[in-house]
């Protein structure tokens, strides 16, 4: 299996993973419930932005890895596409990571309990 075909599924399970996410929160929006968690523009936005960053740091220290023999590929395996030195595949990573982490967050977000009137027979007599 190429490296391509590798990162194929395992960005396709992040996808799905993601637009469970997005699904849920547009959900909790529709049914105007309180929550303090992100909708899914300022999420998106939120993505977004850490994937810049993330990209960036990804192209910079996986060209010094492999620049100086850290690392390397089997150029059977790679697609050919670099980015300075670092195959195009070296990349999926770091999207995986800005999306998934995020995704899991939103759908593993514990809800807060409905509030409970104390009943009169459990108010403070003070």
């Amino acid at each position: 299996m190429t490296y391509a075909g590798l990162n194929a599924w395992f960005l396709a399970v992040v996808a799905v993973v993601a637009l469970l996410a997005v699904v849920r929160m547009d959900a909790r929006r529709r049914r105007g419930a309180p929550t303090s968690g992100p909708t899914a523009g300022t999420w998106l936005l939120g993505v977004g932005g850490v994937l810049v960053v993330l990209l960036l740091m990804t192209a910079l220290f996986d060209n010094v890895m492999i620049g100086i023999g850290l690392v390397g590929y089997d150029p059977a395996l790679i697609s050919g596409a670099f980015i300075g030195v670092a195959p195009l595949e070296d990349f999926a990573y770091a999207i995986a990571a800005a999306v998934l982490l995020p995704s899991l967050w939103v759908l593993l977000e514990r809800r807060a309990p409905s509030p409970v009137s104390p009943s009169p027979s459990q108010e403070d007599p003070a």
